[in-house]
């Protein structure tokens, strides 16, 4: 009677619902499926790689080897049935599109041929399907964060079984190191191993050292990249090597004994809503990736150059706080939280450049790439989602880094060529000051690929456009 337990996007023992339902009913196959339709950018398979070694060792400790496929779901499922004879298989659900059709034509293709197929909570707070208004989706967070946090009850997380027992049927495992996730010419990706623990080990250690030493400054130093207040949780969230409900009962346990830090918790526990509301509008607006939500958008006059999207992505824009955030990016598979704020407001409004080029470069280079947070907060930058920036918030860099990086520390962190600089002229626009520094703009440090108050006059009149649409 063994049950098959398929690991996805999922990568952890504890509250894993479907391993925890397989293990009370008798033997388990642990399998890792990876369907190259559903896989993600090359940041987010190096991370993989290296979170299912962790996982595999975690089963191993129990006795249970991890059954790695590649392949189409429904051909590789139908093949470990056959190869272990299991009677049932069992996953956490997926609330993409795309996802959700695979895992559908799964369980009716096992239920036909009398297997019995069931799927689990997955990965966030509450499903889709039950936050809803006059039965309609939220379109925008507030209202759907009064919601939730009034009338909803988070499920309690699973523990780890304590005992599993193992499929005497072990069908042969591919080897994961012959899929090439680990990039070798060049290798790009080790160096993010100086920054990151990748595994479910790695997450409970995150989140023990957020509880103990960043939380109660949190809320007032969560803007400042420099500072290191926030929690670094989303790579691990991103592969599910923590689940949120976990992640929710650990910070309330936390603020039950430590009542003063409410606020700070209530304010990570918001940012956490921003994660579910992203897979709400994805779940509900399936297009969510691609179109924007707004459909007035369709039509905005977008410009195509790949000379300046190459100096975006490469940090190479002469803007120090936009340079050393995409520097920090691709040196570390993360940005900052404001900085992405900051970078996405020069990509689609200073450059003038489409939303979904600088997704495509996230999606590709961030270690906590996920289809629905990638994409809602692209959009609210664009100024297009349902809950999005109002289009005349346009940043503007300088004030920015004075406000959010005073003293400079996080820009001469990535941009060591202007390390000797201070901390005004860095937040400066004028040239004079950079050259009386010693650094002239064009060639000892790159000049501005735009002027600001130009770009943003352009932009301006761009989004103006929107308006005189029928």
């Amino acid at each position: 009677m063994t049950s098959i337990v398929l690991f996805r996007n999922d990568l952890r023992l504890d509250d894993h619902p479907a391993l925890a339902h397989a293990a009370a009913l008798g033997p388990v196959l642990p399998v890792f499926l990876s369907d190259p339709q559903d896989e993600r950018g090359a940041a987010y398979q190096w991370w993989q790689r290296q979170s299912l070694r962790v996982l595999a060792q975690r089963l191993g400790e129990r006795g249970l080897p991890l059954v790695c496929r590649r392949g189409e779901t429904l051909a590789l499922v139908s093949e470990l049935v056959q190869e272990s004879g299991a009677t049932a298989v069992y996953w956490n659900r997926r609330y993409a599109a795309p996802q959700r059709e695979i895992d559908g034509q799964l369980k009716e293709m096992l239920r036909v041929r009398g297997i019995t197929a069931e799927s689990f909570p997955g990965d966030i707070l509450i499903e889709p399907w039950k936050v809803l208004r006059d039965g309609q989706p939220y379109k925008v967070f507030s209202p759907f964060w009064k919601r939730l946090i009034r009338d909803m009850v988070v499920d309690a997380p699973w523990d780890i079984p304590n005992q599993i027992q193992a499929s005497e049927k072990v069908p042969p495992s591919e080897d994961p190191n012959d899929w090439n996730w680990e990039p070798r010419r060049p290798d790009w990706a080790s160096p993010f191993l100086a920054y990151w623990q990748p595994g479910e080990l790695g997450a409970a250690a995150r989140l023990a050292e957020f509880l103990e030493s960043r939380l109660a400054d949190y809320a007032s130093g969560r803007d400042y990249p420099a500072a290191e207040k926030v929690s670094r949780l989303s790579p691990h969230l991103a592969h599910g090597e923590i689940s949120p409900r976990r992640l929710w009962q650990r910070v309330q346990a936390h603020v039950e004994a430590q009542p003063e830090q409410r606020r700070a918790a209530d304010k990570f526990l918001q940012e956490l809503g921003w994660r579910e509301f992203s897979w709400h509008l994805l779940y509900h607006f399936p297009q969510l990736p691609h179109t924007p939500l707004r459909p007035e958008f369709a039509d905005f006059p977008w410009q195509e150059d790949e000379r300046l999207l190459g100096a975006w992505q490469r940090g190479q824009t002469g803007y120090p706080l936009v340079d050393a955030g995409m520097r920090e990016l691709w040196q570390t598979g993360y940005l900052h939280n404001r900085v992405r704020m900051i970078v996405g407001s020069f990509l689609v409004k200073d450059l003038l450049l489409p939303w979904q080029a600088g997704e495509a470069w996230f999606w590709d280079t961030l270690l906590d790439a996920d289809p629905a947070n990638n994409s809602a907060s692209w959009q609210w930058v664009a100024g297009c989602g349902t809950d999005a920036a109002p289009y005349f918030r346009i940043f503007n860099p300088y004030l920015q880094a004075e406000k959010f990086d005073a003293d400079a520390q996080y820009q001469r962190r990535w941009l060591p060529e202007l390390a000797t600089l201070d901390a005004a002229t860095l937040y400066s626009s004028d040239s004079g000051r950079w050259r009386d520094k010693g650094v002239v703009l064009g060639r000892d440090y790159l000049a501005p690929l735009v002027d600001h108050q130009l770009a943003r006059d352009r932009a301006l009149e761009a989004f103006a456009t929107l308006k005189k649409q029928p």
